[in-house]
């Protein structure tokens, strides 16, 4: 953990909470997150296009679809409009498990345990990899026979094989009931400039990222029903306002028959 905790070492969240204007940071953050912004310029908007996805889907299913249960894998460092916040806008009554492994995160999990009074926010310090834990854990709060909003957002990319990362995403959509969601983002490998930025930052000594191909992200949605659009680049999903942001990464929301 003090490893984690050092500022002379880059770390992925810190970079993430820069890229998104945020202070949570040191300058070897900074240096790494700039580093690659000089490669490739469009990586804040695609961070910022990330949380923006991460709203309009929230406000989809907790307004749209009423669900009212959401389990939140890979949250990051909180900044503004984290999921409990835009759930518990249109559903006080919201209860949201946030899920990482990271230290840093774990040092500000106070400001995602804010809830309305009628709602709940946990956060639980598990590794990605340890699905039945995780679902255990958030069982605490969550009641697994109602419906569930699974958020996986930018997160898969630390899992390398495509083969593992899709079995660890099936391994928590398995456990959830009928009638329940998977949200999901991440970057993808469709252009020069994306794949050689990720590769100067997978060297600055940051956790690694790694791209995924758009066929392996939309694997991810095996067995579920996508809702429309469909699989796109995440400014496409459902913008509230027309955009000509061009960010090199997909988003989906699918449907549990």
């Amino acid at each position: 953990m003090t490893d984690e905790l050092n500022g002379d070492i880059p770390h992925s969240a810190r970079v993430w909470n820069y890229w998104l204007g945020g202070k949570d940071n040191f300058a070897a953050d900074r240096a790494v997150a700039e580093q690659v912004r000089a490669v490739f310029p469009e990586i804040v908007d695609a961070a910022r296009q990330t949380r923006a996805f991460l709203g309009r889907a929230v406000t989809y299913l907790a307004g749209e679809q009423k669900v009212r249960q959401f389990l939140d894998v890979g949250t990051g460092l909180p900044t503004a409009d984290n999921t409990h916040e835009v759930a518990q806008r249109l559903a006080p009554d919201a209860k949201i498990v946030y899920v990482d492994n990271d230290p840093l995160v774990l040092v500000h999990a106070r400001a995602l345990l804010t809830s309305s009074p009628e709602g709940e926010t946990q956060y639980i310090n598990h590794d990605l990899h340890h699905t039945d834990a995780i679902v255990a854990e958030a069982a605490k709060t969550l009641d697994f026979t109602k419906p569930i909003a699974l958020m996986m957002l930018g997160v898969m990319g630390h899992v390398q094989d495509p083969a593992e990362a899709r079995a660890l995403v099936q391994a928590l959509v398995a456990a959830l009931p009928s009638g329940s969601f998977l949200a999901m983002s991440d970057g993808t490998a469709t252009s020069e400039r994306v794949i050689e930025s990720h590769r100067q930052y997978n060297e600055s000594g940051a956790v690694p990222y790694h791209l995924r191909e758009v066929a392996d992200f939309a694997a991810f949605f095996d067995g579920l029903t996508i809702v429309e659009p469909g699989v796109v680049p995440i400014p496409a999903w459902r913008p509230t306002a027309p955009t000509d942001v061009v960010v090199d990464g997909y988003a989906a929301v699918a449907h549990k028959p």
